[in-house]
């Protein structure tokens, strides 16, 4: 109790505006030094805190958001590897699907008789053809189209047969612009632009 009391009463007899003059820092009482020294070290651990500490708690949260993020990436990466043979086998049914209807397309030879088949198609329906135009082909990106203006003359019944045939035709032939007109009580006219497709060739891809 007498430390306590030495303490206290030092304490209170000290002026504290010796404070403001360090030179008599040896004159002070052991409990005024005893207590500087601690809050000094409690500014010190303080700004330890803010300068440092803090920082790094904030760095911290940082790496612990990109540690999600790049979590997030490695199940997404993990799922594609576990499914890579079967996206493989997709693929190679793409390119598959892709040659077939590539194979769908004819070459410049081929024109022709696709023509032959589309006229004999017509004939076959029941329809009498006024006039068959090939006007300009059209180039396009990966192959060149080739439009047909047909006017043939026939009834409804053979229109529809008409369209079912070319609709089943091996190559692809695609029916556009239908104008229909009457002609007497049976027949009808009708003008039909159709397109078929080819291969744009090396030599014609190095020309466009």
């Amino acid at each position: 109790m007498s430390f306590i009391t030495d303490i206290t009463n030092d304490l209170r007899n000290f002026d504290w505006n010796d404070l403001q003059d360090v030179d008599t820092i040896g004159t002070w009482p052991v409990a005024v030094k005893v207590m500087l020294v601690f809050i000094v070290f409690a500014g010190c651990l303080a700004a330890g805190y803010f300068l440092h500490i803090q920082n790094l708690q904030t760095n911290l949260q940082q790496v612990a958001g990109e540690e999600g993020q790049l979590r997030i990436e490695f199940e997404q990466k993990a799922f594609l590897a576990s499914n890579l043979e079967d996206y493989r086998a997709q693929i190679v049914e793409m390119e598959d699907t892709f040659s077939e209807l590539l194979r769908q397309l004819p070459s410049e030879t081929d024109v022709p008789g696709l023509v032959v088949d589309v006229t004999s198609t017509g004939q076959g329906s029941g329809l009498e053809f006024d006039s068959f135009v090939l006007p300009e082909e059209q180039v396009q990106e990966f192959y060149i189209e080739i439009p047909i203006n047909l006017n043939a003359v026939g009834d409804f019944h053979d229109f529809g047969t008409f369209v079912s045939g070319v609709a089943s035709l091996d190559r692809i032939v695609t029916l556009h612009e239908f104008s229909i007109s009457t002609r007497d009580d049976t027949f009808l006219d009708m003008n039909i632009l159709a397109r078929t497709y080819r291969y744009k060739e090396v030599d014609e891809g190095a020309a466009q």
